[in-house]
């Protein structure tokens, strides 16, 4: 038996704990900001929007290269594992690029920001974090062998 196939399982499951730690801290802050009172709204919020974007951008950060990019670029040799992500991984990208347009519109590093549409852009982003979380529970049910 091959002495690197328990050291690769367990690389995997640091991967996947990361990942769903990172995604934990997603989730917790999206309560946080969805949930925020409107009086609290401007004390507050931008503090805690922009601490949500950069969780925001480290979770798809991660997630892309430390999984998808390895299944993407052929690295991945299980064949359920590729074969789970084939068809979800689409879906993950729009659910990505639903995360950076919200990134790029509230990161107030690069702009002044303009939050009369925030409640409705938390709505579609909640709904396309929702997908995501689905589409990657797959993935990662695949690479831990469930």
């Amino acid at each position: 038996m091959n002495s690197s196939i328990p050291e690769r399982r367990s690389g995997t499951r640091d991967i996947v704990d990361k990942l769903l730690a990172e995604r934990q801290e997603v989730l917790v802050m999206f309560c946080r900001l969805a949930g925020m009172e409107s009086e609290d709204k401007h004390d507050g919020e931008e503090r805690l929007l922009q601490r949500f974007c950069q969780i925001l951008v480290d979770y798809s950060a991660f997630a892309h290269f430390e999984i998808y990019e390895r299944i993407v670029d052929g690295r991945e040799r299980r064949e359920n594992v590729t074969q789970v992500a084939q068809k979800v991984y689409p879906r993950i990208v729009e659910a990505s690029e639903a995360a950076v347009e919200f990134n790029d519109k509230y990161d107030a590093g690069a702009h002044p920001l303009d939050m009369r549409g925030l409640s409705q852009d938390l709505n579609h982003l909640g709904e396309e974090l929702a997908v995501r979380i689905e589409m990657e529970d797959r993935i990662i049910a695949a690479l831990m062998g469930n």
